[in-house]
């Protein structure tokens, strides 16, 4: 049973590692981040995969430049980030009716990643 567990849980990862070469990611961030954008079926819609792949990688960069030690615990900081996440989704076209949703799953992914964006 162990032994099967095991199995099942090392195909779950090769297929995390297929699906990133799949969508042209490389970091475990893009595909977090990806998902987060990708959990609107609006943006879907409206945005082709080019796109919302490209928007991920500048919010990844954006995010690594733009975090410091202590903004997960100082309010100014992370609404810095914040408004840098809004701004960057409406310059790439990401659907408004959404944008909160986005911000609030792209934060919670770099609270998740913080230790690993800092370096």
């Amino acid at each position: 049973e162990i032994i099967e567990e095991m199995i099942g849980m090392a195909r779950e990862i090769r297929g995390e590692s297929d699906r990133k070469k799949k969508l042209g990611l490389v970091t475990d961030y893009e595909i977090a981040f990806y998902d987060a954008l990708t959990d609107n079926a609006s943006a879907k819609q409206v945005l082709s995969h080019e796109i919302l792949r490209e928007l991920t990688c500048v919010l990844v960069d954006k995010v690594k430049e733009n975090v410091s030690i202590d903004w997960t615990i100082r309010e100014s900081a992370r609404a810095k980030l914040r408004v840098m996440i809004k701004r960057t989704l409406n310059k790439f076209g990401y659907p408004p009716d959404m944008q909160k949703l986005a911000t609030d799953l792209i934060l919670k992914q770099s609270e998740l990643f913080a230790d690993k964006l800092l370096k």
